[in-house]
């Protein structure tokens, strides 16, 4: 099983969008993932244990994770690239 963290902000609002979308495009890929959420400054702490990070805002930190700016999830723009870098982080 890939594990996913998205992170916002607050861990409430955005993410909570982004986490729902990543678990749907990863159940119509046949992926089996956990996704779960948290705040921006909590990364660090969930990095080594987590497939691939996903933000609703920029970050620049190094975490030696994968990490994808995921605000197409919240805006629509650019989704079709975003999933398929999301799908090439768990398939590979």
């Amino acid at each position: 099983m890939k594990r996913v963290v998205v992170a916002c902000g607050g861990a409430v609002a955005t993410s909570t969008v982004a986490a729902d979308k990543i678990r749907e495009l990863c159940r119509r890929n046949d992926i089996a993932v956990d996704v779960q959420q948290c705040r921006i400054g909590e990364i660090s702490t969930r990095a080594s244990s987590v497939d691939l990070i996903v933000t609703t805002a920029r970050v620049s930190t190094d975490y030696g994770t994968p990490v994808i700016h995921g605000i197409a999830f919240i805006s629509g723009i650019n989704l079709d690239a975003t999933e398929q870098k999301v799908l090439e982080a768990l398939k590979g």
